[in-house]
């Protein structure tokens, strides 16, 4: 039986994103697209490349049975989520965030990073960390899943192997990590601009940035201990992508990375541990579900760099979130996901 699907907040890059995979997944009835500002109008007006695929009028959130869903994603600003998930739960429907609500377990914490009190904290407390590389198990049988950032799934994925093996000093990691302009959401913003986007590039949010506390959980879980991290995202002149390049002391420098990284992501469908020597390219995950990693290191040091691409809207997002929903409803965890990258 398919699984009957709803998005609240489908007019956004991700949310779009979302429509693109759950339309073309063959286990999945799109249900329920919600949009306040776009109610009444066909998703395909919105978005003609969805013509004859998804071709459904958007609906008010308040109208839209929401209830009757197997499985509910928010694609929405945050404090979205925390507002509407629980009478969602309460009705067994499953909930998948896309958004930051669910991500960080010291509520306190994230309301100082996100400016807002935390509504349900009970809820919060059963969530789901949704990046199934570390939390596979948990994934399958949760109720609210906390889909993580697109930066934290190239910073956490890149540096797991290192962690888990205890193979770096942890006070000294770094993470420095470019974006494409579609991170920073659709609605428009001066700094994302054309005329001031293009031919640009630049560091924002250096002496913190609201990812950060999220990557340092992952990281710290991994660890089994506090990591020191120095986190700094970039914006580059581009439409999708993220790539992470990470420092790391090594313990031992005569450790065999590519040997740690292989063996680590040897049967993960979605992680592509590249060949000795390798630099991966953000357009080599274009529109696929695929995070690349190349590890090196450098002659004569004692640092391990591993180079980490995605793309941010579909590992980093959605498609992340279509490999949760496969998780929770027992389907084959590629299923709709395997289509490769698009190239040039």
């Amino acid at each position: 039986m398919a699984i009957r699907a709803g998005i609240v907040g489908g007019t956004g890059y991700t949310g779009v994103e979302l429509l693109r995979l759950l339309a073309a997944h063959p286990g999945v009835d799109l249900a329920v697209i919600t949009s306040r500002g776009k109610a009444g109008v066909a998703v395909s007006e919105v978005f003609p490349n969805l013509r004859g695929h998804v071709d459904q009028p958007f609906v008010e959130p308040d109208e839209a049975g929401l209830g009757e869903c197997d499985v509910v994603f928010f694609a929405t600003p945050n404090g979205t989520a925390m507002e509407m998930a629980p009478a969602l739960l309460e009705q067994g429907v499953r909930v998948i965030d896309l958004g930051a609500d669910f991500r960080i377990r010291d509520l306190e914490l994230w309301s100082r990073w996100y400016g807002m009190t935390h509504h349900c904290p009970a809820v919060a407390a059963e969530a789901v960390y949704g990046l199934p590389e570390r939390h596979r198990e948990a994934i399958r049988a949760a109720r609210l899943v906390a889909n993580p950032g697109c930066y934290p799934t190239a910073v956490q994925l890149g540096l797991i192997p290192l962690l888990e093996a205890g193979l770096v000093d942890t006070r000294h990691v770094v993470a420095d990590a470019k974006s494409g302009a579609s991170g920073a959401g659709r609605q428009p913003r001066q700094h994302t601009l054309l005329c001031e986007a293009g031919e640009n590039f630049h560091a924002y949010g250096a002496g913190g940035h609201r990812h950060l506390p999220e990557i340092r959980q992952g990281l710290e879980e991994a660890a089994g201990g506090e990591v020191g991290l120095v986190f700094v995202p970039h914006l580059l002149p581009m439409i999708r992508g993220i790539h992470a390049t990470l420092y790391a002391p090594l313990r031992d420098p005569a450790v065999d990375l590519q040997a740690v990284f292989e063996t680590r992501y040897a049967d993960e469908p979605f992680v592509d541990v590249l060949p000795p020597g390798s630099h991966p390219e953000t357009r080599s995950v274009r529109g696929s579900n695929m995070v690349r990693i190349a590890v090196h290191r450098p002659e004569d040091s004692d640092m391990a760099l591993v180079l980490a691409v995605e793309d941010n809207l579909v590992k980093g997002a959605a498609g992340q979130a279509v490999q949760n929903m496969n998780l929770m409803f027992a389907r084959p965890e590629t299923e709709g996901l395997l289509a490769p990258a698009v190239l040039p």
